[in-house]
């Protein structure tokens, strides 16, 4: 486009400059709003009534994590969001990402359920994911039970999944759950109390995660009990059998099904900060394995699904979302760096 400016007699050039300066300034102004709303990092919340909220927006400066489909995080048993609008589930990671160029969406099941239930219930949410994003596919990351949550949604649904990425998942199931259903019944006092505690707990991380009150999701402890059972994984399986090895601590043969890229990534050890409690609980709950490497509740062996990243990073269950307030462990790769540079990968994969 040119522009043509005439001077009449009598106009001077201190009067046409300005104005020809504020245009111009006007115009940058706009290009740059634009551009910058172009390099948004967004950061979605999906546990509320009415589709998925903007919790953060910024800016990023690189296009390291910039992939073609968007983010979707997963949690794993008792599992929230963004827990009273303070702390997420996957600490720090959302906004690690945003800064590289993801857009990233916390999703909110049933806390504590089995995975076919909270698996309907993620593909629900991914359905709302697609018409906020515009985008034809997700790439999914689980966590914990969350890896086995999205393994239903990519064999149910799999032209909405681009990727999926396990997470310290139990694929084959956890010997800490096969331990507490060996020592007590369904109808025990102790199994009674201990589920409705973890039932109650469950309904608390729906409300912390923006749910309102008359709609909180149903819990079920013995159920999601069962679902992650080495017999529980094992039904689970027979119907998703997608990028699992074909035997316990086998090494995935495909990784690639339907279209949809596998990974998984997991580690072991318990006590990997000394001023994390919760390492201390993990240390009680990997004595069912007898010493096989486990990260207190997930082997190294279960956790295994498509593209093994690495199933032995020095990271507990929790470590690897970068709980508790992330301390984690001191001289390993930090769980931040771990999910970038999986992100970057997808991102290399032009997914």
């Amino acid at each position: 486009m040119t522009l043509n400016i005439r001077l009449r007699a009598g106009t001077t050039s201190s009067k046409i400059l300005p104005a020809f300066s504020a245009i111009t300034a006007g115009v940058l102004l706009m290009t740059l709003q634009t551009t910058a709303a172009q390099a948004a990092g967004q950061y979605y919340n999906c546990a509320n009534a009415n589709g998925c909220q903007v919790v953060e927006s910024r800016y990023f400066t690189t296009s390291y994590t910039k992939t073609q489909y968007p983010v979707v995080l997963a949690h794993g048993a008792n599992g929230f969001t963004k827990l009273f609008g303070a702390v997420d589930y996957f600490y720090g990671i959302p906004q690690d990402l945003m800064k590289g160029g993801s857009t990233v969406f916390a999703t909110k099941t049933s806390a504590i359920h089995n995975s076919e239930i909270r698996g309907e219930q993620l593909l629900q949410q991914i359905k709302t994911i697609l018409a906020v994003s515009g985008d034809a596919k997700v790439n999914l990351f689980g966590h914990s039970q969350g890896g086995i949550d999205i393994r239903y949604v990519a064999g149910v649904a799999p032209q909405y999944v681009a990727s999926v990425t396990a997470v310290a998942s139990p694929e084959q199931g956890s010997k800490t759950a096969d331990k507490v259903l060996e020592e007590f019944s369904q109808d025990s006092l102790i199994t009674k109390a201990t589920l409705s505690l973890a039932e109650l707990i469950g309904g608390f991380a729906d409300v912390g995660s923006g749910i309102p009150l008359a709609q909180i999701q149903q819990q079920d402890g013995w159920k999601a009990l069962i679902a992650l059972s080495t017999d529980g994984a094992a039904k689970f399986n027979a119907k998703f059998p997608a990028a699992l090895p074909s035997r316990y601590c086998g090494q995935p043969a495909d990784t690639q099904v339907n279209g949809i890229n596998y990974y998984s990534f997991s580690g072991v050890g318990q006590i990997t900060s000394v001023l994390d409690p919760s390492d201390y609980l993990l240390a009680a709950t990997s004595i069912p394995f007898a010493g096989e490497p486990s990260d207190g509740l997930v082997s190294a062996c279960s956790s295994r699904l498509g593209y093994v990243i690495r199933d032995d990073y020095r990271m507990n269950h929790l470590d690897s979302a970068n709980q508790v307030f992330g301390l984690t462990s001191w001289g390993e790769s930090e769980p931040k760096a771990i999910y970038r540079s999986q992100v970057n990968r997808l991102k290399n994969a032009n997914l």
